[in-house]
């Protein structure tokens, strides 16, 4: 048995069984990938994917045991890596951070800036996607620490830990009427939902929170424009299109000077911020730096107990 044939049997099933996917992703031949799952298969006496001609329909019923103890094996493989970098060279190393766009712009560059200040020799990976996509990424292996307000805490594989809580803001620009009445009052949901509404999307910086609030008053919003990105609803409530409700780091008074930022905390729930990683991961010193620049609390004793016991959330 080979580690190699483990690396290819799990990258056939990240590929929904498809055999030329999986060897064009590990750079080799189909051809080659599938005589070491047939050598594999010969070895442990057992099929691991039915077939269908020259097809894989499923996994079998034993293949499926397979699979789990190759990921694991190769998750441990990965850990002795991790292991002998943090003890032998400790300030090299690639660190991959899975993120939202909200909070790679607005709060993750500060606390870059140090960590790439303490720790010059790191090469950093920062990838942006969905929540969905970070919490994929983080499974897969493809992100050490992920950090997103949706859909972390969804998974058992992953440990996740809150790092700090945000409200939303409402932006208008200056000679809005909205900005004049609230001046006298704060605004109320019926009130927004009176103006045509530009937000995020429906899985993005707490958009549920967002449709929570307004269904919990049987309002109908009309949202009019959506955006993952608040830079992007910024420009278009700077021409005048619509209200916007952001997260209210997205807001900077000297940068939207064509805006106005109404505080809308008691109109939607607060939102928590989460970081999350494997469960099996061995976390290096590095990655224990970082998670405590991004949320202090987050001491490496802290986490380190976390790793040992507790739920999901590791009951912080």
């Amino acid at each position: 048995m080979k580690l190699q044939q483990l690396k290819y049997l799990v990258e056939i099933e990240r590929q929904n069984l498809n055999v030329s996917a999986a060897a064009e992703a590990l750079f080799t031949s189909q051809p080659g990938v599938s005589k070491q799952i047939r050598l594999l298969e010969e070895e442990l006496g057992v099929t691991i994917f039915e077939r269908s001609g020259k097809r894989l329909t499923h996994i079998t019923a034993p293949g499926r045991l397979v699979l789990d103890m190759a990921n694991k094996i190769l998750r441990e493989t990965q850990n002795l890596a991790r292991v002998g970098q943090d003890f032998t060279a400790e300030n090299n190393g690639i660190f991959s951070i899975a993120t939202t766009h909200t909070q790679a712009r607005y709060t993750l560059p500060p606390v870059i800036q140090q960590f790439m200040q303490r720790h010059p020799s790191i090469r950093l990976h920062l990838q942006q996607g969905s929540p969905a996509q970070v919490s994929q990424w983080l499974i897969e292996g493809k992100a050490d620490v992920g950090i997103a307000t949706e859909a972390l805490d969804q998974h058992s594989e992953l440990l996740t830990l809150p790092c700090y809580q945000w409200s939303h803001l409402v932006v208008a620009p200056k000679e809005h009427p909205l900005v004049a009445q609230s001046q006298h009052g704060a605004p109320t949901l019926a009130t927004l939902a009176s103006y045509p509404l530009i937000t995020y999307d429906a899985t993005f910086t707490g958009r549920s929170h967002i449709d929570r609030a307004f269904d919990k008053q049987s309002l109908a919003p009309n949202i009019i424009l959506t955006a993952i990105d608040s830079d992007v609803i910024k420009t278009y409530v700077s021409l005048g299109l619509g209200v916007g409700i952001i997260a209210e780091m997205a807001f900077d008074p000297l940068r939207d000077e064509r805006l106005a930022a109404i505080p809308a905390a008691h109109l939607f729930e607060a939102n928590t911020t989460r970081l999350g990683f494997r469960r099996d991961v061995w976390l290096r010193g590095f990655e224990y730096d970082f998670i405590e620049l991004l949320a202090p609390q987050l001491t490496q004793r802290v986490v380190a107990a976390a790793l040992k016991g507790g739920g999901l959330d590791a009951g912080l």
